[in-house]
């Protein structure tokens, strides 16, 4: 079996693997300042897919073009997130080169799709396929791969611990070589429990002080994990942005099972209040007293964009990031200095700004426990900015481990 790495190595964004030249898993896009897309021409037999973030799907529609029309395998709540966030790079960016594909390519997409549960064996070109829960966001598996002679276990991204939303993966599937995510592999975090304690806190004590809590919340599975929360200890709160539309969409009768308690996220979307932004909704919001959820979560965007400016001059408001903030992002910046450009326009914030990491990514002890169970197999590690750095350490530790570069093709078995 031989895999080919055309993104997503020694780097994050843009993930695609061919195996045999045959089946792609996952193909992404890097949203960044120019966006950035997978190397080379591919065309596969087949597509399956680990989950719905932008970064594994962004370019998915774009091999449908000409004559080809590859199955694309995925689990339900992927493909619904996959074609939300299609139509929505569509609205923003179609027909320019921020877009990769086009309407019909789109639309294409759906006559293509094969969905599939956990741990529900399945064919694709001569390869026997297995998702597996891997508890990062709804729908997110893990991918064995079968050629009866090698089991390939790619991981995807992927959670070891409890969410409101979801539950941390326990599967361990026997594999002869693994392709390892490494997102947080040089970061230890506190204790769930702690971080939303201080995050409850926080909203809590501006709420008593009268001020007003803007939470920038990624749309899929942040957004949805923070309404949890906020359920969870009786905090009202609005919603704003892609992200109540994938609350709809994850309470769909196919996608229920894919949640940790389905009746949980229920009740904290009828606990939310909805925005649509109308006849100046959001301005009258965000001078109430209440806890607000909105994209995007590092603040290049989306209602954020009104919410942020009309609450950092009073310093009993205050703004909780709940996700990584990228390097040059108005979140990172605003963090950093205390002040950011948003919508166009620097900004001197003097609302309490604090970071929660909330990340649905393994952590470095996560990793470790998640990689142990194949110490004795080749491991290629990926998706992370510090790649090379957790290779070398699996290696003094005795792995078989290395950190392939972009266009790399290794050979296993």
């Amino acid at each position: 079996m031989d895999v080919q790495f055309l993104g997503g190595a020694r780097e994050i964004g843009r993930s695609a693997i061919l195996v045999d030249g045959r089946l792609l898993l996952d193909f992404g896009m890097d949203s960044g300042n120019p966006p950035s897309f997978p190397i080379g021409d591919v065309d596969p037999e087949a597509v399956v897919v680990s989950h719905g973030h932008l970064d594994h799907v962004g370019s998915i529609p774009s091999l449908l073009s000409g004559d080809a029309r590859p199955p694309v395998h995925w689990t339900p709540p992927t493909r619904d997130l996959a074609m939300l966030l299609a139509r929505d790079t569509l609205k923003l960016h179609g027909g320019t080169y921020d877009c990769p594909f086009t309407r019909a390519e789109l639309a294409r997409l759906t006559q293509v799709s094969e969905t599939h549960g956990y741990r529900e064996p399945f064919e694709a070109v001569g390869y026997e396929i297995t998702f597996f829960d891997a508890g990062h966001v709804p729908g997110s598996a893990h991918v064995l791969i079968d050629d009866g002679e090698t089991r390939l276990l790619y991981t995807g991204d992927f959670h070891t611990e409890e969410q409101r939303l979801l539950s941390g993966t326990t599967a361990r599937p026997d594999a002869d070589a693994v392709i390892c995510e490494s997102t947080y592999a040089d970061t230890t975090r506190d204790p769930r429990e702690e971080i939303e304690r201080a995050f409850v806190d926080l909203l809590e004590r501006t709420l008593w002080e009268g001020g007003t809590v803007v939470v920038p919340a990624f749309a899929i599975g942040r957004t949805q994990e923070v309404l949890c929360i906020c359920e969870r200890h009786d905090l009202e709160c609005y919603v704003d942005g892609m992200g109540t539309r994938v609350a709809e969409l994850l309470l769909r009768e196919e996608n229920r099972k894919f949640l940790r308690d389905p009746d949980l996220l229920r009740r904290a979307k009828g606990n939310a209040r909805f925005v649509d932004g109308r006849d100046g909704q959001r301005t009258r919001i965000a001078e109430q007293n209440t806890v607000i959820v909105t994209t995007s979560g590092m603040l290049h965007g989306g209602p954020a964009m009104t919410y942020v400016p009309a609450v950092r001059d009073h310093p009993a408001n205050a703004i909780a990031m709940t996700g990584y903030q990228v390097e040059g992002t108005p979140g990172r910046d605003l963090l950093e200095t205390g002040s950011a450009e948003i919508d166009g326009r620097m900004m001197r914030v003097s609302a309490r700004v604090e970071q929660f990491d909330f990340s649905a990514h393994a952590d470095r002890t996560g990793l470790r426990s998640f990689l142990e169970r194949y110490r004795d197999e080749t491991v290629l590690v990926n998706h992370g900015d510090r790649c090379e750095a957790f290779a070398e350490e699996l290696r003094a530790d005795g792995y078989d481990a290395s950190a392939p570069d972009l266009g790399a093709t290794c050979e296993l078995g």
